[in-house]
């Protein structure tokens, strides 16, 4: 395709995500200043309850467009026996910001709504920032460890902010999303982390622990979710334009065991034991990305 056409591709799609985000998020900010005014609990439910369905529209709209204008081939496999009644965690590679439009659209109407762990930096993000505030997605300050050397009583903040959010996710259905790299995959990243794997990160065992430690006796099932780009394009600027013609996505329905109930916080052994179940699941996954590829 020549690039002019590829460039208008790109723009029209985009002013279709542009328009579509503007459409939604009007009603939503207005519900959500409503739910804010009256602090009845029925009515906030009720809220919730629409708020997530306005965002559901906006998933199914944006969908429409990329098959418009994207018409990115997705193969995907594994999406039997989901529910929209259940609870879930979903755990990803991450590798670009399209994997979330992926996601999005592989489980519309499937699962219910996913809701993401977000960098508190996030929020100012422009309409979309404001948006998954209104929508209860969890926002986490991230410290380094030099920081909390000089700062000792910031010290398990991420765990308070994920307690306190799974306690709002406990009344309905959820989905509850995570990268576990915790950032998108590069080579340099790669590089710098000397990752053991050949094609992720390290995994990060903190979020998804404190997780499982809140809510994972209310959880129905884990879905461990690879995703590939065969041509290794993955911006969503290429996305826009139609560029990424192939994206494969394997879904796998694992169950909440015994073994991954316990306190990820105090019990040191517990925490042992989670580390190496998330480590072999890292290993499974790099190798199921290898698979993919051929």
């Amino acid at each position: 395709m020549k690039a002019p056409i590829k460039t208008l591709r790109g723009l029209t799609s985009l002013f279709g995500y542009f328009c579509n985000t503007i459409f939604w998020c009007t009603p939503l900010f207005i519900l959500t200043i409503l739910k804010f005014l009256i602090p009845l609990p029925k009515f906030r439910n009720g809220c919730s309850r629409t708020l997530n369905t306005l965002a559901t529209h906006w998933v199914g709209t944006n969908t429409i467009n990329q098959r418009l204008l994207s018409k990115t081939s997705l193969t995907v496999q594994g999406l039997e026996k989901l529910s929209l009644d259940e609870k879930y965690l979903v755990l990803a590679n991450h590798q670009s910001w399209v994997d979330i439009l992926v996601l999005q659209r592989i489980f519309h109407r499937k699962i219910p709504f996913l809701k993401f762990f977000l960098n508190k930096e996030l929020i100012w993000f422009p309409v979309l920032g404001q948006a998954w505030w209104a929508l209860d997605f969890p926002f986490m300050k991230r410290y380094s460890k030099q920081f909390l050397k000089k700062k000792p009583h910031l010290r398990g903040k991420d765990l308070e902010i994920t307690r306190k959010a799974c306690e709002k996710f406990k009344a309905h259905p959820i989905s509850i999303m995570n990268f576990v790299e915790g950032t998108r995959f590069t080579a340099e990243k790669h590089k710098k982390q000397q990752s053991p794997y050949r094609s992720l990160l390290k995994s990060k065992a903190g979020g998804v622990g404190y997780v499982l430690t809140s809510m994972g006796d209310q959880l129905n099932a884990i879905l461990d979710v690879t995703i590939v780009y065969p041509k290794n394009i993955k911006n969503f600027w290429a996305f826009a334009c139609g560029d990424i013609r192939e994206i494969k996505v394997r879904v796998r329905q694992m169950p909440v065991t015994e073994d991954l109930l316990g306190d990820y916080t105090a019990d040191r052994s517990f925490r042992a034991r989670f580390h190496t179940w998330l480590n072999t699941l890292w290993k499974e996954k790099d190798q199921s990305i290898q698979d993919m590829l051929v």
